[in-house]
């Protein structure tokens, strides 16, 4: 287990708490990227393969969380797409 690893995750996954709070009260996907969420998420995806098939560890717990968090602000995407099309119509 790697403190840097750690601390890493810790600070990247800081973030995701904010962003999901503001695309929930929002309600709009304005200023996200799509592609972005979805980098991020095989990213974290990659490092939870990564810790099952050559160093498990107790870090994994933390890749993820961090996943949920982008796969959860991914589904806030596509609801918050899917709203400002209902009021557009």
């Amino acid at each position: 287990m790697s403190i840097f690893e750690i601390i890493m995750l810790v600070c990247f996954g800081a973030a995701w708490p904010f962003s999901i709070y503001l695309s929930y009260r929002c309600k709009t996907h304005e200023g996200k990227s799509l592609l972005f969420l979805y980098v991020i998420l095989i990213g974290y995806v990659a490092g939870i393969l990564h810790k099952i098939f050559y160093y498990y560890d107790a870090v994994i717990f933390l890749y993820v969380l961090n996943g949920l968090m982008v796969a959860a602000d991914i589904l806030l995407y596509y609801r918050n797409r899917r709203i400002a099309c209902v009021v557009e119509n």
